[in-house]
C-alpha cells in the first residue's frame, strides 16, 4: 500500500474550473494504434475535483481488561480492496500517466499522485502494531486510501476538446484509536468505529 502522503485536503466537493498547461500543441498524425491526432502539449480544464476516503481493511474488535503495553492487530481486507488508478478519455500522445501528472500539478501536490502501474490493496499479511505502554478498554484499528476524482477537458489547437475522467489517490495509511475517545477525524475511522466498537461507546455514537 502507498505510504501516507504529506499535505492536507478538504473532504467533499471542490468545484473548480482552472486552465493549466501550455497553449501550444505539438505532434503529428496518429499512428495506426492511436486512432487520433497526437498532441502532447495541449491545455487542460479541470472540474468536479473530489476527495473521498475508502476503508480498505479492518481489525477484529479488541478489548483489554488490564493495562497492556503493546498491541498487534491483523487487518482483514474489507469490501473492494483493490484500487487502481484509471483514466477514461486519455488524449492520444498524452496517455493515462500524463493526465495524472497534469492533475497533480493542478492540485499542487507535494508528492506525485498514484500512477497507472500502482495498486492500493489490503494484503493478507497486513498488521498494525502499537506500543504505548498504557492500553486498556476497547480499541479499533483500520487502514484506508484517500481517493481523488476529477473531470477534464483537453484542448489542442482548434480541435474539439477531448473529455475524460481521472480516479487516483494521493495518500493511504492506517489508524488505531480507543473506542472511549470521540469520533475519529477521518471518515474511514468513523466507519471503522461503527463496525467495531461496542454499542454506546463514544467513538461509535459520534461516528
Amino acid at each position: 500500500m502507498r505510504g501516507v502522503t504529506r499535505g492536507t485536503w478538504a473532504a467533499g466537493l471542490v468545484a473548480v474550473m482552472v486552465t493549466a498547461g501550455l497553449t501550444g500543441c505539438t505532434g503529428g498524425e496518429s499512428t495506426k494504434d492511436e486512432g487520433a491526432k497526437a498532441c502532447s502539449n495541449g491545455t487542460y480544464t479541470w472540474s468536479g475535483v473530489r476527495h473521498s476516503e475508502r476503508l480498505t481493511a479492518l481489525a477484529a474488535p479488541v478489548s483489554f481488561a488490564r493495562r497492556t503495553s503493546s498491541y498487534r492487530a491483523h487487518l482483514e481486507p474489507v469490501g473492494d480492496t483493490m484500487h487502481r488508478p484509471t483514466v477514461t478519455g486519455a488524449p492520444a500522445g498524452v496517455g493515462a500517466a500524463g493526465v495524472i501528472r497534469a492533475l497533480g500539478a493542478h492540485l499542487k501536490v507535494s508528492e506525485p499522485l498514484a500512477g497507472p502501474s500502482e495498486t492500493a490493496e489490503a494484503r493478507d499479511n497486513h498488521y498494525f502494531e502499537a506500543a504505548t505502554g498504557d492500553l486498556k478498554g476497547a480499541y479499533y484499528s483500520w487502514s484506508w486510501v484517500g481517493l481523488v476524482d476529477a473531470d477534464f477537458a483537453y484542448t489542442c489547437g482548434g480541435d474539439a476538446p477531448v473529455k475524460g475522467h481521472v480516479r487516483t489517490w494521493d495518500r493511504s495509511g492506517s489508524g488505531f484509536m480507543s473506542c472511549s475517545d470521540g469520533p475519529a477525524d477521518r471518515a474511514s475511522g468513523r466507519t471503522a468505529a461503527r463496525q467495531t466498537c461496542p454499542d454506546g461507546s463514544r467513538a461509535a455514537k459520534g461516528a
